[in-house]
């Protein structure tokens, strides 16, 4: 555009930033942030900030990210909060993710998925009561947690799963491609992360609530109802979790097939154990 002798806008800095944050570009993200205000006389706004806390976030300066937010020149909304919370649970910065969660509810700026990033926080750190308090709190404030709903589209039908359905009228093979891939997986020492989840149950009981995933069940049922070889493509209302994450890296290897999976936020392509968006999303 500068070659051509055409003006970026801010619009094309949302752009630019939020690729630099996809690929992992720190030091040029920093260089195009400051040169907007420097160079082309366009002041940063809220979302050109967001851009530089979940490219921070990405390659896991977590605590420069929310120095970054406490020092810069917008009032934070419950996005970039809420990157910087996301980033905290990805990398396991526990402590920093307590800090960040309780300012959104401070704010009155959490939504459901603050609520469940911040119980999935405890659950990780072991206190199941400060978990389900959380879950409780949500219930009181009357926020509706949107349930989790993945789709598949075979033989131009439109197939609906939601976490643990049994409405198929394929779902007995369903459940028994679930069971194979499950047992394929262990030969992959595939160690589900029960962490996330924020019941103090019985380890066995988290496995299995992990395992019936809306996502899985429909990748099962792609797997029967299509030919090998074949892409399979699963959208998904809410953000696919860290373990389903991790078991569809492997079950692209263990099938060779390639899994689109549409989530709230990207396209992921896995393919051969290896998925397109570098394991963060």
């Amino acid at each position: 555009m500068i070659r051509e002798g055409i003006k970026p806008t801010s619009i094309t800095f949302s752009g630019v930033l939020n690729a630099c944050s996809h690929g992992g570009l720190v030091d040029v993200g920093f260089d195009i942030f400051e040169s907007m205000e420097t160079e082309y006389g366009i002041k940063q706004r809220i979302e050109h900030y967001g851009c530089m806390v979940d490219l921070l976030g990405r390659v896991g300066r977590l605590q420069e990210a929310y120095d970054f937010i406490q020092k810069g020149n917008i009032a934070p909304d419950n996005i970039i909060w809420g990157s910087l919370l996301s980033a905290c649970r990805i990398h396991k910065n526990f402590e920093l993710g307590e800090r960040v969660a309780k300012i959104l509810l401070e704010y009155g700026a959490a939504d459901s998925g603050t609520y469940i990033l911040l119980s999935n926080v405890y659950a990780s750190l072991g206190k199941f009561k400060e978990a389900a308090q959380v879950r409780a709190k949500l219930r009181e404030e009357g926020v509706q947690k949107e349930p989790g709903c993945s789709s598949i589209e075979v033989k131009n039908e439109i197939h609906e799963f939601l976490l643990g359905d049994i409405r198929h009228p394929e779902r007995e093979a369903i459940y028994i491609k679930l069971k194979e891939l499950d047992d394929m997986l262990k030969s992959e020492d595939y160690a589900p992360a029960t962490d996330v989840i924020s019941q103090d149950i019985e380890e066995h009981e988290k496995k299995w609530a992990l395992s019936i995933h809306s996502e899985r069940l429909a990748i099962c049922y792609g797997l029967i109802s299509t030919k090998p070889c074949t892409t399979i493509r699963v959208v998904k209302n809410l953000l696919v979790c860290n373990d389903c994450h991790s078991v569809i890296k492997l079950i692209s290897k263990i099938t060779r097939r390639k899994i689109v999976v549409r989530d709230r936020n990207r396209f992921h392509h896995f393919d051969n154990g290896v998925c397109s968006c570098g394991d963060y999303w």
